[in-house]
C-alpha cells in the first residue's frame, strides 16, 4: 500500500468513525438526546422510615434526598414532595434548592417549580412527579 491509498483508507475510516459517532448522539423528534430517559422511573413504590440516619436530611425544612431515580424534598413549608432525580433536558441529576423552592440542573441551568412544571429552559418537558404519604414516621412515595 503506498502513501495514497494509506491516506484514502485512513480518511474513509475516520468519517465512518464520525458518522456512527453523530447517530448514537442524534436528537429524536422530541428534542430529548437518544438513549437518554426523559421521563422518571415508572412503578415508584416506595417508604423512607424518617427515623433512619440515612433520611435524616428529610428532617429539615428545605433538606432533600435522592434514592430510586426520585428525590425527595421536604419544602420550606414543611411539606413532602418527590419528582424524577433526572433533568428532562439531557438526564443530568437536579438538586432541590429550598430557599428558591425549585429543582435545578447545574449542568445546563434548566429549573423547574416545587410541582416539575419547567420554570426555564433549555429543558421544555415537565418533571414526572410522585405522591407522598406521612404517616407516623414512615414516608411513602409512590406512583
Amino acid at each position: 500500500m503506498d502513501r495514497k491509498e494509506f491516506l484514502s483508507a485512513i480518511g474513509v475510516s475516520a468519517a465512518a468513525f464520525t458518522v456512527m459517532n453523530c447517530l448514537a448522539c442524534s436528537k429524536s423528534s422530541d428534542g430529548s438526546s437518544s438513549g437518554n430517559s426523559v421521563s422518571g422511573p415508572t412503578g415508584v413504590d416506595f417508604t423512607l422510615d424518617l427515623t433512619a440516619t440515612a433520611n435524616a436530611a428529610l428532617l429539615t425544612d428545605g433538606g432533600y434526598m435522592a434514592t430510586s431515580g426520585v428525590i425527595v424534598a421536604k419544602t420550606t413549608a414543611g411539606a413532602y414532595i418527590a419528582v424524577q432525580q433526572s433533568c428532562t433536558h439531557e438526564s443530568y441529576p437536579l438538586t432541590y434548592q429550598g430557599s428558591s423552592q425549585q429543582f435545578y440542573c447545574n449542568n445546563h441551568g434548566s429549573a423547574f417549580t416545587e410541582a416539575g412544571v419547567v420554570k426555564n429552559s433549555p429543558a421544555s418537558r415537565n418533571l414526572t412527579v410522585y405522591h407522598t404519604t406521612l404517616t407516623n414516621n414512615s414516608l411513602r412515595v409512590y406512583s
